[in-house]
């Protein structure tokens, strides 16, 4: 089975490429070949699945079995890690909509981007050196996605794991990334 899902960003937000743009950005927002932001499937499944992770204990009906055939798990021997078992569930990247990727050409996608700084203050009020970052950000937009390979009844955990997520990406404790996730089954 196939679900589709959305993700409506409330603030901005950067999901890092691990790339910088000299002296414009420490860090770039990670962009596909038309300059467009988005996040990699497998980040959306990580999140979903920490946050899985955290429910069992409060959550009737989701355990750590239901977690690992959708997500899959490492394969532990005698306190190592041996090797890993897939899970049942593929998640696309999340990408702009078809009507949005129409209407923004490459020269409007830089309209996307602002950069945003910060420093590290020291106790004297006075900005530590060398502590001056500059972050790429994109402004809210919905991101849309597909996840295949589930049972229709892991579709519930999915929505469920979707309810806690409220931010993605980094400085989420600075107020980036706000976000909800809609599971459309």
């Amino acid at each position: 089975m196939k679900i589709h899902y959305q993700i409506q960003f409330l603030s901005d937000w950067h999901c890092g490429s691990g790339l910088s743009s000299g002296a414009e950005a420490d860090a770039e927002v990670l962009k596909d070949e038309n300059k467009l932001p988005y996040i990699p499937g497998k980040t959306i499944k990580g999140l979903l699945k920490d946050g899985l992770l955290e429910m069992p204990e409060i959550s009737a009906g989701v355990d750590r079995k239901n977690i690992e055939k959708i997500f899959g798990h490492e394969i532990v021997k005698d306190g190592k890690v041996i090797g890993t078992e897939n899970g049942s569930a593929f998640f696309s990247n999340a990408t702009l909509g078809i009507e949005e990727i129409k209407e923004i050409t490459s020269t409007m996608a830089d309209f996307m981007y602002r950069n945003i700084a910060s420093t590290a203050i020291e106790k004297t009020g006075v900005a530590e050196k060398g502590s001056l970052r500059t972050t790429e950000v994109c402004m809210p937009v919905t991101l849309h996605g597909t996840i295949d390979g589930i049972e229709e009844q892991e579709t519930k955990i999915i929505i469920k794991a979707a309810k806690w997520v409220r931010h993605i990406g980094v400085k989420r404790n600075r107020g980036l990334g706000r976000c909800r996730i809609i599971v459309q089954s």
